[in-house]
């Protein structure tokens, strides 16, 4: 080459490489698509399925692949995947391990996208997706089909809030073959270590706790299997799912001070729970640290935290315009899907809907705790409660 360079090219080529030994406690930003090698060997020696090195962005850089790993020692697995979202990471476990023909079940209370998605792999594609009691426990042998192939499991529901016993589900179906997954984003990884409990596949929603700032969507999806990760990695490499690494980088710097933010919002949400409990507005409280919410027993066994997110159900003789107008009533609480963000949220479902054999009666209203003063929060619901 020439010693001088026209400036266009002097614009992208440059001799200059930055000295090596430079430190400090944030990741590095690693942005790429295109992955450079070292010769023509070194491009054909390297396999994307590997993380030993780098193919493609799509694959990753040392951004995501330093997020995986904390994500998969988090959860105590050994293999990790990121997804554009949640509901992402969801569909990446049921094509990865699901062909027409197979059977999939899921619990009632599935996270509705999910609920969506069977529906949708059940209408277009062969791929029968069953519904069952979500603490039916033992008792789901008994759905077991030998085409059976996945079983998922969410802990605990997010609307309903009821608590499923994963040991004996697990057991059920690894007797007759069947793989298990969880939808584990309610406990953030911290509050449940369902690897230990049983799981195959762990499925975390990075947009809620591991997030924390309400403006990032992205799943993950943690094993410890690696014959079932190389299935995983499949699905996700012809899928063309892959994330941007700034988002990635913001999940990086949010992780350190994830369980003390799921603690407080902990703690603030059993402040506001135990308040709405003695409300004559309120006929009862879902929350699974509470005796009367459907599987406390097994959340005492199996979990040691509950995080921010709760329902209530109104007493029967509000009508839905009435809890409307509370939940348009709060000033504090904002009316938004999701959780684990530091804003309070509340959002009516309509529950009947929703949920095949539904019998409680009552609007059903979620709440999620933010790190607001949770005195303040109180006082918040009070006045709506007035206005309603």
């Amino acid at each position: 080459m020439p010693k001088k360079k026209n400036s266009q090219t002097a614009l992208m080529h440059s001799e200059y490489t930055a000295p090596t030994g430079f430190d400090a406690f944030p990741v590095a930003i690693h942005h790429a698509s295109t992955v450079l090698f070292k010769n023509v060997a070194a491009m054909r020696a390297r396999d994307w399925q590997e993380k030993s090195g780098y193919t493609y962005g799509l694959h990753g850089t040392p951004t995501s692949f330093t997020l995986e790993a904390r994500l998969a020692e988090i959860e105590g697995g050994r293999y990790c995947l990121l997804a554009p979202s949640g509901l992402a990471a969801i569909t990446m476990i049921d094509l990865a391990l699901l062909k027409s023909g197979d059977d999939v079940l899921l619990p009632d209370n599935v996270y509705n996208p999910n609920r969506e998605l069977g529906n949708w792999l059940d209408r277009d594609f062969g791929i029968s997706a069953r519904y069952y009691d979500p603490l039916i426990g033992a008792g789901i042998t008994g759905l077991i089909q030998p085409n059976t192939r996945l079983i998922w499991t969410e802990a605990p529901g997010s609307v309903s809030m009821e608590v499923p016993d994963i040991p004996a589900i697990c057991a059920a179906a690894h007797a007759k073959g069947a793989l298990v997954a969880i939808d584990n984003t309610w406990s953030a990884g911290l509050a449940l270590r369902a690897f230990d409990l049983g799981i195959d596949i762990v499925m975390q929603a990075l947009t809620k706790y591991q997030s924390g700032g309400s403006d990032i969507l992205m799943g993950a999806v943690i094993t410890r299997d690696p014959v079932l990760n190389q299935k995983l990695q499949t699905a996700h490499m012809r899928l063309g799912f892959g994330v941007g690494m700034d988002d990635a980088y913001l999940v990086l710097r949010s992780l350190p001070t994830m369980k003390l933010r799921f603690e407080a919002h902990d703690a603030a949400a059993r402040t506001v729970a135990a308040w709405l409990k003695q409300r004559p507005e309120i006929s009862r409280v879902l929350h699974p640290a509470f005796s009367d919410c459907p599987g406390h027993e097994i959340w005492q066994r199996d979990f040691t935290g509950a995080g921010g997110l709760f329902s209530v159900l109104f007493d029967a003789r509000y009508s839905e315009e009435q809890t409307d107008r509370f939940v348009d009533s709060l000033k504090l609480f904002k009316i938004g899907y999701s959780w684990g963000g530091a804003n309070s949220l509340c959002v009516p479902y309509r529950i009947q809907g929703m949920r095949k054999n539904w019998q409680d009666q009552g609007i059903l209203v979620r709440f999620n705790i933010g790190l607001e003063d949770p005195q303040d929060l109180i006082a918040d619901i009070e006045q709506a409660f007035a206005a309603m």
